[in-house]
């Protein structure tokens, strides 16, 4: 089976896992996943993750956190540029995501990075997703 969007498969399988309340869950492994995943972890969204080896295939293994009410950390995740439709932004055009209570994931020339730190760098780029 072949995904046409990846980056969304990865979304709504955190999305559906954290609803459900799961400790983790598994989604296969690329490099744009990874990024995607360690800027979820550095900014709190997520407890931990690991690349696992099951039956010969890499998979991304996410642990999900949740507060003390036992409520997720993550509210939603929407994907915002789409195979389809693809959405850029300049380094002016980066806004913040909940006034600042969620953050934007954007693919730059210099790698995947938090709409903050593509402001801070004077970069834009693709705007793959907002996390809040």
């Amino acid at each position: 089976m072949s995904l046409t969007d990846p980056v969304a498969d990865l979304l709504t399988r955190i999305r559906n896992a954290a609803r459900a309340h799961h400790p983790k869950v598994d989604v296969p492994v690329s490099k744009l996943k990874m990024e995607i995943v360690r800027i979820l972890k550095d900014e709190g969204f997520i407890g931990n993750y690991k690349v696992n080896e099951e039956e010969g295939r890499p998979s991304l293994r996410i642990y999900l956190k949740y507060d003390s009410s036992d409520q997720p950390v993550i509210t939603d995740l929407q994907r915002v540029s789409k195979p389809g439709c693809r959405v850029y932004v300049g380094r002016h055009d980066i806004r913040p995501v909940l006034g600042g209570l969620g953050i934007n994931i954007l693919s730059t020339p210099r790698g995947v990075m938090t709409g903050r730190d593509a402001r801070k760098q004077g970069v834009g780029g693709e705007l793959l997703c907002e996390v809040w």
